[in-house]
């Protein structure tokens, strides 16, 4: 059984506009929300420096919330960006790594992005899988606005 996944995507954007749409607050509050979910601003404490913590709430379409908190472990500007993070706050020893690594291309730049997930069932991967690949989708909206 795999003990991480890994999503890739290429964006015809420089890497340096890949990044600032990755690390900056008022994008993350977008690309991480979806186009489904309302991260709003007031919600999210961003101060992004290793070993700062971050907070963030979702509003979900449903009309609950869920509450999100994480850590900065590395920032490699432009190419490397290491944070953790955990849907279950209360339970702040249960921050997964992730680790998103830039790099030009041809044509713009490739994120791959690599969550350890270490006994997770295949069908919590999936959905993992597809919740970063709606996160991605949603960066490539602001890259397609802003670049």
């Amino acid at each position: 059984m795999n003990d991480q996944i890994t999503v890739t995507r290429t964006f015809a954007a420089p890497r340096e506009l890949v990044w600032d749409v990755l690390t900056t607050r008022e994008h993350f509050a977008v690309w991480f929300g979806t186009e489904a979910v309302d991260v709003p601003l007031e919600t999210l404490e961003w101060d992004l420096a290793v070993g700062n913590r971050w907070t963030a709430v979702m509003h979900l379409p449903d009309g609950t919330t869920k509450s999100w908190l994480g850590e900065f472990v590395e920032i490699d500007r432009p190419s490397r960006f290491v944070f953790r993070l955990t849907d279950e706050p209360e339970n702040p020893g249960d921050l997964a790594p992730v680790t998103v690594e830039l790099a030009d291309v041809d044509g713009g730049t490739e994120l791959t992005l690599t969550q350890a997930t270490p006994g997770w069932s295949d069908e919590n991967r999936q959905a993992l899988i597809g919740g970063y690949n709606a996160f991605l989708d949603s960066m490539q909206g602001i890259l397609d606005r802003v670049g």
